[in-house]
């Protein structure tokens, strides 16, 4: 074999590798999930948004839940049997609320048992979903995040904190309007928080938890912890199985970069240590 021979071959060969990486990446996970679905006698759905980083063009790319999300997680849940349980795995930065309201009505719905297990974090339209399950696994470190919805760049409650402290007049009519749909956001957040919530823990205790999730308690990125959200009431645990840390591991984030965190990736135990 002549050197322009070994030349196209070689750039053939690196022009493939990410393909081959990919393919065996996505075995791996279905190996792995068909091992987790067999030991727990459970369909396994997962949504991660692991574009965090991403950028095109220097603007930042963020993946977030959407329609077809809700369409893809249906889809699962219809193709699963009503009494089979579900393990939704769930790593995302919240998203559409119609999107996110109908994956978690969907699983409302679902006559097993259903499991939302948070790695790391699911926030906003993400946490709307886990109010829906039977329980909520989370690892010690990873959080929850309230529901209060956001218009633009603004979370809706600040828009109507904001026209409130005004006289009608000095407020353009842009603005009103935009405090109009705030409200309208809010109690339709808050109504489906209460519907989500009431068949486990009843009206009242529905509609205080409802308040205090979608009315901007706290900033919209607030972190809630396992312990804040078990003292809030939610059925959280933090009994995280091993099997689904490794299933995290194969969805790594998809952008070639200099890591910003490094390490031996390997258990590091006492015996390591010769001193």
């Amino acid at each position: 074999m002549d050197i322009a021979s070994l030349i196209w071959l070689f750039f053939l060969l690196s022009a493939l590798q990410p393909v081959i990486h990919q393919r065996m990446l996505e075995a791996s996970r279905a190996r792995l999930i068909a091992r987790i679905e067999k030991r727990r006698g459970s369909r396994v759905i997962l949504m991660i948004h692991r574009q965090e980083a991403m950028s095109f063009l220097g603007f930042p790319v963020v993946r977030y839940i959407d329609v077809h999300d809700s369409e893809e997680v249906i889809r699962a849940i219809h193709m699963t049997d009503p009494e089979v349980p579900i393990d939704l795995v769930l790593h995302t930065p919240g998203g559409l609320v119609l999107a996110a309201l109908q994956i978690a009505r969907a699983i409302a719905r679902h006559k097993g048992r259903v499991r939302v297990i948070v790695p790391h974090y699911a926030m906003s339209g993400g946490t709307l979903i886990a109010l829906a399950a039977d329980e909520i696994i989370l690892c010690e470190h990873a959080v929850l995040g309230p529901v209060d919805p956001q218009l633009g760049q603004f979370a809706a409650a600040s828009i109507l904190k904001a026209v409130s402290r005004k006289e009608v007049n000095e407020v353009d009519d842009q603005t009103l309007i935009l405090a109009d749909q705030a409200e309208k956001a809010i109690r339709q957040v808050r109504d489906a928080v209460t519907e989500l919530l009431e068949p486990r823990f009843g009206e009242e205790k529905a509609r205080e938890l409802a308040e205090l999730l979608s009315t901007g308690t706290w900033t919209h990125d607030y972190p809630i912890t396992a312990g804040a959200a078990r003292a809030l009431g939610l059925p959280v645990g933090t009994d995280m199985p091993e099997e689904f840390l490794r299933l995290m591991s194969l969805y790594p984030q998809p952008v070639k970069r200099l890591p910003t965190v490094d390490y031996l990736p390997e258990r590091r135990t006492r015996e390591h240590n010769p001193h």
